[in-house]
């Protein structure tokens, strides 16, 4: 209630504002005003304020805020300003009523049918305040000359209200669109994550199974040669086939939420390229890094397997940024090379020496340390590697170009075409 009485406020405040900005084409106390336009806006703009009730009540507050006026600067007599603003009363009153009757809030997304019914509502409402205004004062009748020109400005007010509508409009969506596409651009991230963590699990489970069955196999020995540690073999195969049917169910989980609905399913590499330029760009400005990011597709294909591309991707690049100092330069480049899509990820970083080259996709390997000393889990590349063996792929450090670092990402191109799996 007390919003709809807010937005009452405000399009009888604008009226009465943008009213005075006027001209009299028709001589005497006839006026062309901004004031209708924006009662017209307001009205599509406000759609919860009820049509009727709101012109009545603008009406009202016009004829007593220029009655006003009139009083203040000593410009006319109080019957005599009431005789010459009631007919602007009428004006509101009857374009209200006639909105209302033509319905004309059920094409907001026609414009130009709704800059025709706003015209015509104008243009009927002015002719209901020349006879209000013939009545009341000695107004001269209404000719030829001044029905074309009621008939103009009734075309040009309504326009320029439903244009400043759909100008707005547009304006909010594209906000809305943009917020839209950064929530979707976090759950792809967190799905990537999730993605990781998915495949080293399926990964584990297949290790599981295996652990299953082999101390299943342990336990029938042990119980053939009536070996008294039988019934322990048969609990730890137990236990172990416990933890995969957990696993299972976590899987499962997390299979759940990757496939999020609204998260198209299929995504060019091209805008796969640059969702991840722009993530880590981010990630630079948030450790005080100045790092110019560069990048070019020369593939215009989608990809089902937007997760694993991200995770790999995101882990090179995101290794780049950290090995840059304070500023540097990051270039992504992506081609085609017969049947396979290539990668190529180079940062202006220190670079890596041959020796460790050997050792940066082992599990635990770092050469990152906090600010307390403290040293990385070393398994992002390793993860990255992984997963790019998981599509037949290589993930490799080149030799320097100068004083680049360049790693190198090969896929069949089949492989990134294939159904998404977790």
């Amino acid at each position: 209630m007390r919003e709809r009485l807010l937005v009452l406020m405000i399009i009888m405040l604008a009226t009465a504002f943008f009213g005075e900005m006027k001209v009299n084409p028709l001589g005497g106390t006839f006026r062309f005003s901004l004031g209708i336009a924006a009662f017209f806006f307001g009205l599509l703009w406000f759609s919860s304020v009820p049509v009727i009730l709101t012109g009545f009540l603008t009406g009202t507050f016009i004829l007593v805020f220029r009655v006003g006026l009139d009083l203040l600067m000593e410009y006319r007599p109080l019957l005599e300003s009431v005789s010459v603003h009631l007919p602007s009363a009428f004006y509101y009153f009857s374009f209200a009523i006639l909105f209302r009757v033509l319905r004309a809030r059920d094409y907001l997304e026609f414009p130009l049918k709704m800059g025709l019914i706003g015209a015509s509502v104008d243009f009927l409402s002015n002719l209901v305040e020349l006879r209000v205004r013939e009545y009341f004062t000695d107004f001269p009748p209404l000719t030829w000359q001044s029905f074309f020109m009621l008939l103009i400005f009734g075309v040009l007010r309504s326009f320029f209200a439903v244009g400043l509508y759909n100008s707005v409009s547009i304006r909010q969506i594209r906000a809305v669109g943009e917020v839209r596409q950064q929530e979707l651009e976090r759950l792809r991230m967190i799905n990537t994550e999730l993605y990781e963590e998915a495949f080293y699990l399926r990964k584990s489970m297949t290790q599981l199974e295996d652990i299953t069955r082999e101390s299943y196999r342990l336990y029938r020995r042990l119980l053939t040669s009536q070996h008294a540690e039988s019934p322990t073999a048969l609990t730890i195969a137990e236990n172990v086939h416990e933890v995969k049917k957990d696993s299972q169910r976590i899987l499962a989980g997390i299979s759940k939420l990757i496939n999020q609905e609204g998260l198209a399913s299929q995504l060019p590499i091209s805008e796969l390229c640059e969702l991840v330029m722009r993530a880590n760009r981010k990630y630079a400005e948030m450790l005080g890094k100045e790092i110019q990011f560069t990048w070019s597709c020369y593939v215009s294909l989608s990809t089902n397997q937007i997760y694993a591309l991200l995770s790999v991707l995101n882990n090179v690049v995101a290794n780049a940024v950290e090995a840059i100092d304070e500023s540097g330069k990051i270039v992504l480049n992506v081609q085609l090379d017969g049947r396979h899509i290539v990668f190529s990820v180079l940062d202006s970083g220190p670079g890596i020496s041959q020796e460790e080259r050997e050792w940066v996709f082992e599990p635990g390997y770092t050469t990152k340390y906090d600010e307390k000393g403290n040293a990385s889990t070393g398994i992002g590349l390793t993860h990255a590697r992984g997963i790019v063996q998981s599509l037949q792929g290589q993930l490799q450090i080149l030799h320097d170009r100068g004083l680049w670092t360049h790693f190198e990402v090969r896929i069949p191109t089949d492989q990134l075409l294939r159904g998404e799996g977790v």
